[in-house]
């Protein structure tokens, strides 16, 4: 007997979902000094639970001004016992925790003496120069100061670990994971046994070629050794940094969740290495959503901007190795501290759904005393999500929706078509401009190094296109197999097509890879050329030559091509793509007990409304995360195939389900054509705020509040906006009314004749209104609009500006210069536009 698809989500939603935290989002939570007690964390945790999230990231950092005798040493028996019972409250109360393994970022601490503390290598005046970095933990709390670890040295993580094997012994309630942080080792490019360690590798004296790795000409023996060079590094940064952390924590029954962006080596052999790849969102995206805020003092020549195919790394390693989740820092920056809105972070968590991740981690809270006065205790770099926020009342909406989104993302198994090649060796050929000389993969400039590779641009049009497609390293293609179809198998995800970008260098073994996979019956398309240089500076020549045979045998299969036309050659093997994105929608694209899955965002400007066929067997229905609901597709038989009617506003995001019955679900209500705009008299009241403004104040024409006195440009909080208004006669029995607020700043409470129809906290602020419930005359409205805290901090930080007492960086701006939010411009706040009825 078959059973609903629908159905059957709903049941791992209430039985999965209820028993495991993982789908609701987490948060990092700064312990600054460490200066945390019992009775304050069990506030503080019962104070995320309430909000809907899952779990805590401890990370200790530097402390604050006049507390320092309340602080607390890292790993310190008092801490250890902290630590213990956040474990066990936070089991109580549902929540997981994770800890860095060290305080700040990266690793490093006292325990890191002088041999075991990051090297660099320079080359001047013909000479090799060899000293530290001197590099010393950034942000580190009390108890973790001290000199960064060498990543490569042979025991270095080895011995960096004692301590915690130490501290740990005996621990009854421990973290769940143990996390690693975004690579930072600036300058480090040596170790000790380097010189060995390359000889062994590469065959031949690195210190007779320094010369040329450090020459910035574009030459082939030069590109050769900074190949051979960056190769040593990455497999020693593997080997013996990702590994040996990884085989510890496992060791010690806790998973890992590691962020190998910003570091020298492949990065999906190094998120291969991990239980849980993290990438990072950090700053704010250009989407074209009507609307959206971004903060103008953001400094994209500074910092970059999020980019989907820098969190691909991440996924794509999660996918090829059937990892079960996929975490994101997430919300880094989106805007100034005291200016971000709900309507913001939605965007930005949709990107990373439609780039695999599927475990988000707020960035995040600061634990903070609650006696402490507002705005409490605050880390330099975050978005606030914590109790002070100005959104916290309403935080538990966004959080309902992501764990709407992870239950179903974390419970299907990815569905890509493509596997794409990265050939990490043509971007080490180049030279680097970062310190030491090497190439650090950061996900803040992709620009840098990743969109300007063939393999970024071949990305960027896959994407356009609507190609689904994973990474794949070197390390990754041995572990493939072919399947009976010809299909290739991960041994987690199955993939129909092999896909490599322009390429100039490649390795012997990889080229002997390629030549078994095609002998096996892999389908293998290369973008415009196959590779023309082997790797390895040692013995060249000679191996050039077998390398360009063995490239004249690879061309002779049928089941290899090359094409210039990419779509064109994917499609000479059955490999199509999916029309979402020519009609501006992002998506992935999943499965569920055989079953298709998608979801599906509009991040442009445009509505987008077409018909479009989903699948041959079955039917299709929307779920919409933001509410719960699933509700039918329009439907359409045209040309022979049954169509589907998807229409998405600017902002808009659902999930598009196959289901075999649909007795469960609702009729969809089409998009409105007409509209009544709400003119005339509103009466704006202001309450549960500061400072107090008062009087009630009448518009004719919506507008900012902070128009209407004096002290209302300083308000922070709630106001009430008050109206009547009657149907038109020709329009009072439509069954399809929706309310339209416009232009929201920032989140907005409605009840129609008494009765809540909705919070609308997101772009676009659009809420349904119940079918009945309007009148032909004599309809009350009543819109309760929060604002955000930016302008009660203009004069807050005037008059009191004493809350900024941290040590290390304390509070800056988003450009990283002096935070004064006195000098602020007044942040406009309420109904801004024209509400409208739409029927």
């Amino acid at each position: 007997m078959k059973k609903c698809f629908v159905f059957l989500l709903l049941i791992q939603f209430y039985s999965y979902g209820q028993s495991n935290n993982s789908t609701k989002p987490w948060t990092y939570w700064w312990w600054m000094g460490s200066t945390v007690n019992k009775p304050d964390i069990k506030i503080q945790l019962q104070e995320f639970s309430k909000a809907g999230l899952g779990g805590v990231h401890i990370i200790p950092i530097y402390g604050v001004k006049g507390y320092e005798n309340q602080a607390i040493p890292f790993l310190s028996e008092k801490w250890l016992n902290m630590m213990r019972y956040t474990v066990e409250e936070g089991e109580r109360l549902g929540l997981g925790v994770d800890l860095t393994t060290g305080t700040g970022w990266p690793f490093g601490g006292p325990n890191v003496t002088a041999s075991m503390a990051a090297k660099t290598m320079k080359y001047e005046n013909g000479k090799q120069k060899i000293g530290f970095t001197k590099q010393m933990v950034k942000r580190a709390a009390l108890g973790g100061e001290g000199p960064v670890l060498d990543p490569f040295h042979p025991t270095g993580m080895e011995r960096y670990l004692m301590r915690f094997d130490s501290a740990f012994a005996g621990q009854k309630s421990l973290p769940r994971a143990m996390y690693m942080d975004s690579y930072e080792a600036y300058g480090a490019n040596w170790t000790v046994d380097f010189v060995n360690e390359f000889k062994a590798r590469r065959a031949y004296d690195i210190q007779a070629y320094l010369p040329l790795f450090f020459d910035s000409t574009a030459n082939e023996a030069s590109e050769l050794v900074k190949i051979d060079y960056h190769q040593t590094l990455s497999e020693l940064l593997l080997e013996r940094y990702a590994k040996p952390w990884t085989e510890w924590s496992r060791k010690h029954q806790f998973i890992t969740r590691y962020q190998a962006h910003g570091s020298p080596g492949n990065l999906l052999d190094l998120y291969d290495a991990t239980d849980v790849p993290e990438t990072e969102s950090f700053g704010t995206s250009r989407f074209e959503i009507p609307g959206l805020r971004i903060d103008p003092d953001y400094s994209v020549d500074q910092f970059g901007t999020p980019n989907v195919l820098a969190m691909k790394f991440a996924s794509s390693a999660a996918h090829f190795s059937g990892k079960k989740w996929v975490s994101s820092e997430t919300g880094t920056w989106l805007a100034n501290h005291f200016k971000v809105s709900l309507s913001q972070v939605k965007p930005q968590i949709d990107e990373l759904f439609t780039a695999g991740i599927n475990h988000v981690f707020y960035h995040g809270t600061t634990y903070s005393p609650p006696q402490e006065k507002y705005p409490g205790w605050l880390f330099y770099a975050s978005t606030n999500f914590g109790p002070t926020s100005h959104f916290s009342e309403y935080f538990p909406l966004l959080n309902q929706y992501i764990t709407n989104c992870q239950n179903l993302l974390q419970n299907s198994k990815p569905d890509n078509d493509v596997l794409l090649y990265f050939p990490i060796q043509d971007l080490w050929s180049t030279s680097s401009k970062s310190s030491g000389g090497v190439h650090l993969l950061e996900v803040h400039h992709v620009d840098r190094w990743l969109l300007e590779l063939p393999f970024g641009k071949l990305s960027e049009t896959l994407l356009k296109q609507g190609f689904n497609f994973d990474y794949v390293s070197d390390k990754q293609l041995e572990r493939l197999t072919i399947t009976q179809q010809g299909e290739l198998s991960s041994g987690s995800s199955v993939y129909k097509t092999l896909l490599l970008p322009s390429i100039t260098y490649m390795s012997m073994a990889t080229l002997d890879r390629l030549i078994q996979l095609a002998e096996s019956g892999a389908r293998i398309v290369f973008a415009h050329q196959f590779p023309t240089t082997v790797m390895g500076s040692a013995n060249h020549m000679e191996r050039q030559k077998e390398f360009l045979s063995k490239i004249e045998q690879l061309k002779g299969y049928e089941n290899v091509l090359v094409s210039s036309n990419i779509k064109e050659g994917l499609q000479r093997f059955e490999v199509l793509p999916e029309s979402f994105s020519a009609h501006g929608l992002s998506f992935i694209r999943k499965k569920v007990n055989g079953s298709t899955l998608y979801f599906v965002v509009n991040l442009g400007a445009e509505t987008s409304s077409y018909w479009q066929e989903l699948g041959k067997k079955g039917n299709f229905v929307f779920y919409n995360p933001l509410t719960g609901k699933y509700n039918h597709l329009s439907q359409r038989q045209y040309a022979g195939k049954k169509e589907y009617l998807l229409e998405l506003l600017p902002g808009e995001s659902r999930f598009i389900m196959e289901t075999t019955n649909e007795s469960v679900v609702e009729n969809l209500k089409p998009i409105a054509v007409e509209s009544l705009v709400l003119n005339g008299n509103w009466s704006v009241q202001f309450e549960k705020g500061t400072p107090k403004v008062p009087g009630i104040f009448k518009m004719t024409e919506l507008k900012s509040w902070t128009s209407l006195s004096d002290s209302a440009v300083f308000y922070t909080g709630k106001a009430s906006y008050k109206h009547r208004f009657d149907i038109p006669e020709n329009a009072i029995s439509s069954k399809n009314f929706k309310l339209d607020l416009g232009d929201v700043r920032e989140i907005a409470e409605v009840r129609i004749n008494g009765k809540s129809i909705g919070v609308a906290w997101s772009i676009p602020y659009v809420l349904d209104i119940p079918s009945g419930l309007l009148k032909l005359t004599g309809n009350d409205i009543e819109i309760l609009v929060s604002n955000l805290s930016a302008n009660y901090m203009r004069l807050r930080d005037k008059q009191q500006p004493e809350w900024k007492k941290f040590y290390d960086i304390n509070i800056v701006d988003i450009t990283y210069g002096k935070f004064d939010a006195a000098k602020w411009d007044p942040m406009p706040s309420g109904l801004l536009s024209p509400v409208k009825i739409l029927y």
